[in-house]
């Protein structure tokens, strides 16, 4: 089926089964969001309205940082030879905020042949006495950052370049997320926002960077949380600042020390930084500075280190992306379950490929025999318990189909310390497929569960992670996407966290399994995946997802669609239902790994028709541990 049939498909079901639990009112004002969206223009779509801004500064008026009620925020910028058009559109940012609560500390390293900085500066300085200057010799941004640090006084501080623009209600908003962690009770020593890129002007973005909540293994990959990132002054001056050695990639570095100290972060899904893309920029890509990736690579080793964790950093599969390779502890027993009726040719396949490339030696296949009627398929059987040393096949006792029952019956005869579900007619590529499984789960600190890319038989993805919420209920990560590319974000080409992956290939630890009892048998054929995932998210442990592990996944060959048959569609109907009912509604529509200004209308990770959060500048931060 061509894609665009296919996702039209999709948005039409997701339109019927809107209208139906919320009625039409709701499916007619999302779908005016969508066209809204996709055939007019975009121009200031993230800041906050007019009226907004100016409440904000109503609220502040007559106001100083002192009694404006909200912590004071120190913003260290170096600046080295900044284009004076630059620089007062950065420094006008900072004039203009609707919130007198932050503080500009900059240290100036331009050379003499260009005085203009200096000059420019104090005529800001002017304006407002909230810009602190001083010139410094040139050492490196990490040191640079670290003299303008001797000029903050505010219980916080904020990392900005020199050549950005800060949202206008950068210092309120990110104010009045500390006030809400710590009203919660939740830590509030390090926050960080989205943000956007741009070329000249604020108010006409290419794109935005919309983040997931803290998610330490995508933070291992690349340096997502960039900007605006907020921390506590005083945790910054016990880590000694930031380190020259890592100069190219020291704010990532920074970030990974942070971490090690609060254990988590406080994602604010407003954007609050604009990056400025033009040449030699990082924005602009890491072919600017090609040493980024060394000093990124350091960053990540020395990181492991502190924390005891052993294992290799190499290169990503793209430019600024990186791979941990794990070492596993031990030599863990991998049970591979594979429920089969008939079908044997799908099984086949499956089994030779996992016998033929699988390179991690210490495994068992359990097939669990399900109501098969060919007599063939029994006869398949012996003959190839005979052929794959390591395979038993053992029956369901049960009629009818329900995966989780099947699959929990399966893991009565599994040795393994991993369990790997898996479907019969998926079909191994690499070699190391299982032993990239391994490596995010047995390891000190690793994940419960780790999910693999799936492709479909036209190099097209299956399944990159499963994002809850996605047509109301739960969808694939970047599904149907050319199979080579790097996502959103690379977030088809990094490791990943999220919420769930997928049960047609899916690696988790026999003793969380029993902790959470397994599947839920009420879930027959639908969501049992996602639920079992949430389960186990909500006991507190990682749920990742690699793009390290790949396999062919020739989907529901074995059962085909149950949209056309009345009583499968009730069914799933019911599983839907019921996936609320367990989880709650707004567990399900608000994934902490996917943020709200995304659309839920697809699963390509494009922007929401929908941006009345960031138009009433709502302040609602989120915070996560590791």
């Amino acid at each position: 089926m061509n894609v665009r049939l296919k996702r039209a498909k999709e948005l039409m079901g997701y339109a019927v089964r809107l209208t139906k639990d919320e009625g039409l009112p709701t499916m007619v004002k999302r779908g005016a969001g969508f066209v809204r969206r996709r055939f007019f223009g975009k121009r200031a779509r993230y800041l906050p309205g007019k009226k907004v801004l100016e409440a904000q500064a109503a609220e502040m008026a007559g106001k100083t940082a002192e009694n404006c009620g909200l912590p004071t925020i120190s913003i260290l910028t170096p600046l080295y030879n900044t284009p004076e058009n630059y620089l007062r559109e950065f420094l006008s940012s900072f004039v203009n905020q609707t919130a007198p609560n932050g503080q500009l500390c900059l240290a100036d390293a331009s050379d003499d042949a260009h005085p203009e900085v200096e000059r420019v500066v104090r005529e800001y300085r002017r304006k407002n006495q909230r810009i602190v200057y001083k010139k410094v010799e040139n050492k490196g941004i990490a040191a640079n950052t670290n003299a303008a640090e001797t000029l903050a006084t505010g219980e916080y501080l904020a990392l900005a370049d020199h050549d950005d623009v800060l949202a206008p209600h950068a210092m309120y908003a990110m104010g009045k997320a500390v006030l809400q962690l710590r009203e919660k009770g939740e830590p509030d020593s390090f926050l960080y926002s989205d943000e956007a890129l741009f070329t000249k002007d604020i108010k006409k973005p290419m794109v935005g960077h919309f983040k997931p909540d803290y998610a330490p293994d995508y933070l291992l990959c690349c340096n997502y949380i960039c900007h605006l990132a907020v921390f506590k002054r005083a945790l910054y001056e016990q880590l000694g600042g930031e380190r020259p050695e890592c100069d190219g990639s020291q704010d990532h570095d920074l970030f990974l020390r942070l971490i090690e100290q609060t254990g988590g972060a406080a994602h604010l899904p407003q954007v609050l930084y604009y990056w400025r893309v033009h040449a030699g920029s990082t924005s602009g890509g890491t072919d600017a500075k090609p040493y980024v990736a060394a000093a990124a690579k350091k960053a990540l080793t020395d990181h492991l280190s502190r924390t005891g964790r052993t294992g290799t950093v190499e290169d990503g599969l793209f430019p600024s992306t990186y791979r941990v390779k794990w070492d596993i502890e031990g030599d863990p027993k991998v049970s591979i379950l594979i429920p089969n009726k008939d079908h044997t040719d799908d099984l086949e396949k499956c089994l030779y490929s996992i016998w033929s490339k699988t390179e991690w030696d210490n495994f068992e296949v359990i097939v669990i025999e399900n109501n098969s009627t060919d007599p063939a398929t029994f006869a398949y059987y012996k003959d190839a318990e005979k052929r794959y040393e390591g395979l038993k096949v053992v029956t369901w006792p049960e009629k009818g189909f329900n995966f989780s029952a099947i699959n929990n019956f399966g893991r009565k005869a599994a040795q393994g310390e991993y369990l790997l579900l898996l479907n019969n007619d998926v079909e191994v590529r690499n070699g190391d497929w299982l032993t990239e499984l391994l490596r995010q789960c047995a390891h000190p600190g690793g994940a419960a569960i780790c999910g693999a890319m799936l492709y479909y038989p036209d190099e097209t993805l299956q399944h990159a992670g499963v994002v809850t919420g996605l047509g109301g209920y739960a969808g694939h990560s970047h599904k149907y996407k050319k199979a080579g590319g790097s996502g959103y974000l690379f977030r088809a080409a990094t490791v990943q966290d999220f919420s769930a992956v997928t049960g047609a290939c899916l690696l988790v630890r026999a003793s969380v399994w029993d902790e959470v009892k397994g599947l839920d048998e009420k879930f027959a054929v639908a969501f049992n995946d996602v639920d079992f995932c949430l389960r186990v998210r909500d006991k507190g442990y990682r749920i990742v997802w690699t793009p390290y592990a790949q396999l062919t996944h020739y989907e529901s060959k074995s059962r085909g669609g149950d949209e056309k048959d009345p009583v499968k569609a009730a069914r799933f109907a019911a599983e839907q239902q019921r996936l609320y009912d367990v989880h709650g509604k707004a567990d399900i529509l608000e994934d902490p790994y996917y943020n709200p200004s995304l659309t839920r209308d697809r699963e390509d990770f494009s922007e929401s028709g929908d941006l009345r959060n960031l138009k009433e500048g709502k302040v609602t931060v989120r915070w996560r541990n590791a």
